[in-house]
């Protein structure tokens, strides 16, 4: 054992080496001592068990230095929560604790990364080590070594790597840097784990391992929405946080906190609700990356049985007896149970097909057929008129069919004759379409001159509304609608069976739900044939002026690139909030084009965004959209890109590259 704490084996006289402790490190790391290629240290489970933990510090064999959580008995990696960021090809680097105690990364004899300060002190004077503690940070160590033998904890920590655990250790997988059901506080550079209100410690010799519930809440099979009510109540944690186990996102301008513990108090999949002024996170079990600041603007809202209730679960014994009990019961009356069984099947089969006979038949793409007598009665004559849109007149309606739920009727214009045809096989194309970003057919009437859709109710309007209301929606909202439309537009384009082209892209074919998701309407009713009346009345040209391709004016083929054109118009507004028909006179659409194209090209694109503060401290993003939509705008369609390729560049996840001037065609 030499005075390094190096544990060595020689041969005979020779002074090699034939085995070395500093090789094989656990989760200590000495003065002298190298970490080489794919070498690694190794947390202990708690400070009182000394077995393999679930931290570790790795030199990669790029070189980068990485701090990683594992999975036992697995030993797999999950996402790094720091990284020194010096990976280079087939590079040789170590990590180096040097005599004087200074830890650094080393390639080809030079220093290229400080993991402590080089101002310690000499070895004469101080004792050092480094670890990887149970909690996973990687602690520099020092203490004087005069006052070693008066006392024996005083052990000062120089740095630590990350500063911060709590906040490091926030991966999709894992618990975070406390157990599930817990909460990390960093106190004094220590990530320190707490139980909620009604919560226990699983290993009270172990904080980190996590906290189970002391009570149990009342099932969704055993007990009704309402019965839940009266069960359960919250206990408040301010500024805390359990950020990656929500399953359903509730932001709208009036909830506040006490309607965010009514959403999760009325949802028995919810064990807790996060709040943070404007919106409303509900929370499965287990809870994971529980967390705990001053600097967090967040209530934690947990569910738990009231103090004076007492929430009874069945045991499995009395589940047994009660099994017992009843097939004794309805073995000593089989055959009378099953005369009654067959004589309750033969009347409910009459009734059913009694009824099965007077109801509208479903066709086979699942899209139910209505009578104009029951679209006329669900909209009391075409009373309550929402709008009118490019193919008919909108109504709002309430079918019996759809209990509690409002519905949209659509009554289209008339057709030339022939067009009933026409308008099923639409009607089919249509019903077959299923995204989260489409507005869903719910049924259709075709009796004569009457055609009808009937469609899902948005409560929040169009797009339209939105934007170019008194007040400007938030930067992140409209970006998320951004990529919202994107993705529906992309579906109609490459993943429906039959490919949809829209051809009438616009705002007010944007409707929105009762969370803001963004829903494309009016699409597959591009090849139903007008009347003659009606075309008059719009146009040959199908769509909405303000948001036509080029290639309408022209003896062009009409492909999926006139709708990226019109998404690329609309994008324009939703960055700026300006309509492109108001925008200007004539040409509206060009002089929106031109003119951001022209702040763009200057480097002044915060002109866009003026007296909006969020989008100002995100310029990158606006940048991003603004090149987006002006690829979008290319008046030569085999220069647009397709929808799904907008769809990638709006999640970040393709390069947009610099665009060319759109060189916006104007029509004589």
């Amino acid at each position: 054992m030499l005075n390094s704490g190096n544990f060595v084996l020689i041969t005979g006289d020779s002074l090699n080496y034939i085995w070395q402790s500093f090789d094989r490190p656990t989760d200590t790391f000495l003065p002298g001592q190298r970490l080489r290629k794919e070498g690694n240290l190794t947390s202990r489970q708690s400070e009182l068990n000394y077995s393999d933990g679930r931290f570790q510090l790795r030199m990669q064999g790029d070189g980068n230095l990485v701090l990683y959580t594992i999975f036992f008995p697995t030993e797999a990696t999950s996402g790094a929560y720091w990284a020194s960021r010096t990976a280079l090809v087939n590079s040789d680097t170590q990590l180096v604790f040097n005599e004087a105690g200074f830890i650094y990364s080393e390639r080809g004899g030079k220093n290229i990364f400080n993991v402590t300060t080089s101002s310690l002190g000499p070895m004469q004077e101080y004792y050092y080590f480094a670890r990887i503690d149970s909690d996973g940070a990687f602690r520099h160590y020092r203490r004087p070594k005069q006052n070693y033998a008066v006392d024996s904890t005083a052990w000062f920590i120089v740095p630590t790597t990350p500063a911060d655990m709590c906040t490091a250790v926030i991966r999709d997988l894992g618990s975070g840097a406390c157990g599930y059901n817990s909460y990390c506080v960093n106190i004094d550079g220590r990530p320190n784990c707490f139980c909620p209100d009604g919560y226990s410690q699983l290993d009270p010799l172990d904080p980190h391992r996590g906290c189970r519930p002391n009570f149990q809440l009342p099932s969704c099979q055993e007990n009704g929405r309402e019965s839940t009510v009266q069960l359960v109540e919250f206990k408040e944690l301010n500024n805390t946080d359990w950020p990656l186990t929500d399953y359903e996102l509730q932001t709208r301008p009036e909830i506040d906190k006490e309607r965010c513990k009514e959403f999760c108090l009325r949802d028995c999949f919810c064990a807790a609700a996060i709040y943070n002024g404007n919106s409303c996170w509900k929370k499965k079990c287990p809870l994971s990356n529980g967390w705990q600041s001053r600097d967090l603007n967040r209530t934690a809202l947990l569910k738990v049985p009231k103090h004076n209730v007492t929430v009874n679960c069945p045991k499995a014994k009395d589940r047994s007896t009660l099994v017992l009990v009843v097939s004794i019961f309805l073995g000593s009356s089989l055959f009378l149970y099953l005369l009654l069984l067959i004589a309750i099947a033969v009347a409910i089969f009459i009734v059913y097909h009694k009824k099965l006979l007077s109801l509208q038949s479903v066709d086979t793409y699942g899209v139910r057929r209505y009578t104009y007598k029951e679209l006329h009665e669900a909209t009391d004559g075409f009373r309550q008129q929402l709008g009118r849109g490019s193919f008919g007149t909108v109504y709002k309606g309430t079918l019996t069919s759809i209990p509690k739920r409002y519905v949209t009727i659509k009554k289209l214009d008339r057709f030339e004759k022939g067009g009933e045809t026409e308008f099923t096989t639409e009607v089919h194309a249509i019903g077959m379409t299923h995204h989260k970003n489409l507005v869903t057919l719910l049924g259709y009437c075709d009796e004569g001159i009457h055609m009808l859709l009937v469609y899902e109710y948005m409560s929040n309007g169009s797009l339209s509304g939105l934007l170019f209301g008194d007040s400007r929606p938030p930067w992140k909202q409209r970006t998320q609608i951004a990529l919202g439309i994107a993705r529906g537009l992309s579906y109609l384009h490459e993943e429906c069976r039959t490919q949809i082209i829209h051809c009438d892209v616009k705002p007010q074919n944007i409707l929105l739900d009762e969370s803001l998701t963004p829903k494309v309407s009016d699409f597959g009713l591009a090849k139903l044939p007008l009347s003659e009346q009606s075309r008059t009345a719009r146009t040959h040209i199908r769509g909405t002026a303000g948001y036509f391709a080029p290639e309408w004016f022209r003896k062009a083929s009409i492909t999926m690139k006139v709708d990226v054109y019109s998404f690329g118009v609309m994008l324009l507004e939703i960055i700026c909030c300006m309509s492109c028909v108001e925008f200007g006179m004539g040409d509206q659409e060009e002089a929106l084009i031109d003119w951001v194209y022209d702040l763009y090209s200057e480097r002044e694109l915060n002109m866009l965004v003026e007296n909006d503060e969020e989008a100002k401290n995100d310029m990158g993003s606006v940048e991003r959209l603004v090149m987006v939509a002006i690829w979008c705008v290319q008046e030569d369609p085999s220069l647009r890109p397709s929808m799904r390729r907008v769809t990638q560049m709006l999640e970040g996840v393709a390069e947009v590259a610099v665009p060319p001037r759109p060189w916006v065609f104007i029509s004589s």
